[in-house]
């Protein structure tokens, strides 16, 4: 709960998402030979619809839903003990299990009998191929996040409150039919951009600094993630380019290795080795010291995306990727200001952090990437940030801070 009775905007898990396109709290759904998909919908009373609003139940289950059974959850603890006791197996997701059926006596004694086993494998694996309607979804919710992401950069060159582009990059993404955040954006100026999950977004940017922004949108239960790294007063500096263009070049090489065969596992062990033979080239760590890198890259090079930022998790990183699968790119290096694991990076380049993120559909030829059309490019980015004028008129006659 927020505050009191107040409560936090719900999301849908995304397995019961995918098996029933229901976005309404509270229901539970049962999938066997015998019913096909029942759903047990939530009761009506009408103090909830006062306070709440209508909510679907069973016979929007059946006509909407395309439920085969449904039935109010009042009922459930009549019915689905009986199917339980009738299946040889139950396969249900541990992780969104409610105490609504986990205490029936049938489910207890299936479970003791090693009759209960966790459905996510299984999803996952449903969830790992996308069809052509779940692409055509994702492919907008990457160009909602690209147009969103690209006027906030605009935003960037006036405007050096954290806190002010976090609320630009969502007004941006529901501008333009997003339902939500994917996640809480990261708005990270200067050293606040080497935290990886940075979120507090309530500094000022720095002239001189670099400014990360990690983001993505939900359009439909499909989700975005997409990262840039950019100077809003127009010009990087010598130790902020030398570790951008490093960390570009290696975005663009594992792009480059995506199509079917190939695997994240495969695409993050040759990402380390570009990074760490870059890093000791510039003296960011030293010759045989290659445990640093660990210290100032944690994160893998990417992961399968969908209903889920981090999608279809059971799959292994070795999987062979196929066409349909949708994956994220992202090398990145996050230097503290000062030492925090033991890493001895010159003090030029502390208090660096860069990540730069695509969302990449794997092809029967190869590839596409679903965010290219935010740049990334050095020349590209000082270029967008020394364009004449402003994303609005009152923005254009905002003086504009130079680099020190």
């Amino acid at each position: 709960m927020m505050t009191d009775v107040v409560p936090y905007s719900f999301r849908q898990n995304g397995d019961y998402l995918y098996i029933t396109g229901c976005t309404q709290p509270g229901g539970v759904a049962v999938l066997s030979k015998e019913t096909g998909l029942c759903m047990f919908m939530p009761d009506k009373h009408k103090e909830d619809v006062l306070w709440e609003g209508q909510t679907a139940g069973v016979e929007a289950a059946v006509d909407f839903f395309k439920a085969d059974k449904a039935f109010p959850l009042s009922e459930m603890k009549k019915i689905l003990p009986e199917m339980i006791e009738q299946s040889k197996m139950v396969y249900h997701n541990a992780k969104a299990s409610t105490s609504s059926y986990r205490n029936f006596d049938a489910f207890c004694r299936a479970s003791l009998n090693n009759k209960v086993k966790d459905l996510t494998r299984y999803t996952d694996e449903l969830r790992w191929i996308k069809s052509k309607s779940e692409i055509k979804l994702m492919r907008e919710s990457a160009s909602i996040v690209s147009q969103s992401l690209l006027q906030t950069m605009l935003l960037s060159r006036t405007h050096r409150e954290e806190s002010q582009l976090a609320a630009k990059i969502e007004y941006e993404c529901k501008m333009r039919g997003a339902q939500r955040m994917a996640f809480h954006p990261v708005v990270g100026g200067g050293a606040n951009g080497s935290v990886i999950h940075y979120s507090r977004n309530d500094k000022k940017i720095k002239t001189g600094d670099l400014l990360l922004m990690d983001v993505g949108c939900e359009y439909h239960g499909y989700l975005s993630d997409l990262t840039r790294t950019w100077p809003p007063c127009g010009r990087f500096s010598a130790a902020q380019e030398e570790l951008y263009s490093l960390i570009l070049e290696t975005n663009k090489e594992c792009i480059k290795l995506c199509k079917p065969g190939a695997s994240i596992g495969e695409i993050h062990r040759h990402s380390v080795k570009m990074l760490i033979s870059g890093f000791q080239e510039l003296g960011v760590i030293g010759k045989g010291k290659s445990i640093q890198y660990n210290y100032l890259n944690p994160t893998a090079i990417g992961h399968s995306l969908g209903m889920d930022i981090h999608d279809s998790t059971t799959l292994s990183k070795n999987r062979l990727l196929e066409p349909g699968v949708i994956i994220t790119i992202e090398p990145g290096i996050y230097i503290p200001p000062v030492p925090i694991l033991n890493e001895d990076a010159p003090d030029r380049y502390r208090g660096i952090g860069i990540r730069i993120e695509d969302d990449v559909l794997i092809t029967e030829s190869g590839h596409e990437v679903l965010t290219a059309s935010v740049p990334k490019e050095i020349s590209h980015l000082t270029t967008l940030m020394n364009m004449g004028g402003g994303s609005s008129t009152a923005e254009a006659h905002e003086p504009r801070a130079a680099c020190s």
